[in-house]
């Protein structure tokens, strides 16, 4: 449901560019989705980092194979929602929603799995982190169901604005919050 005054925009295409050293040890290529403009306010660049992507957990300390697979989770897409945080439009709200496909592994136990992921927000050089959240969305499954699709909850971001700053002088990043073991395994296995 989208309030008075907030416009949808839906991730749609998907494209590959190099990722700024700022988030190195996130990813090294990142997901870009096509924007749509309408409505009010524009809203920043949004993106999918390739390498964060991707999350498979393993039963800790066990070996690497389908039998002690507890998750495979991807982040599917994204919905995000911009608007003028004020009448004066001196900042900007920017919510955005991931969409997660999740597979319950072999190994898994209990009926939700967690996936931990974040949003980050740089400036339009990538010279500097301005804000990072962290979340965990939860998966809940039945006993029967070994693939669901869901959502995450929303990264409430306020992005100022004006002055010769607009919504193009910030970039957002999603994606899994992973291991370095997570990351190694996503950047050997490369985009699926």
């Amino acid at each position: 449901m989208t309030q008075p005054g907030f416009r949808s925009v839906v991730a749609k295409g998907v494209a590959v560019v190099a990722l700024p050293a700022m988030l190195a040890a996130c990813g090294g290529s990142e997901s870009t989705s096509n924007v749509l403009t309408a409505g009010q306010a524009p809203c920043p660049r949004i993106t999918i980092l390739a390498d964060g992507a991707d999350l498979t957990q393993y039963v800790a300390g066990a070996p690497r194979d389908l039998t002690t697979m507890v998750l495979d989770a991807r982040i599917a897409g994204f919905d995000a929602v911009c608007d003028y945080a004020s009448r004066d439009r001196r900042a900007l709200d920017v919510r955005v929603t991931p969409r997660f496909q999740v597979e319950r592994g072999p190994a898994a136990r209990g009926g939700s799995l967690d996936l931990p992921w974040f949003a980050a927000v740089s400036d339009a050089g990538d010279t500097d982190v301005i804000e990072r959240q962290a979340f965990t969305a939860r998966a809940a499954m039945a006993s029967n169901q070994t693939r669901i699709n869901t959502n995450g909850q929303a990264a409430r971001l306020r992005l100022p604005i004006g002055d010769g700053v607009s919504a193009g002088n910030y970039v957002v990043r999603i994606s899994f919050q992973l291991t370095p073991d997570q990351l190694a395994q996503n950047r050997s296995r490369g985009p699926r």
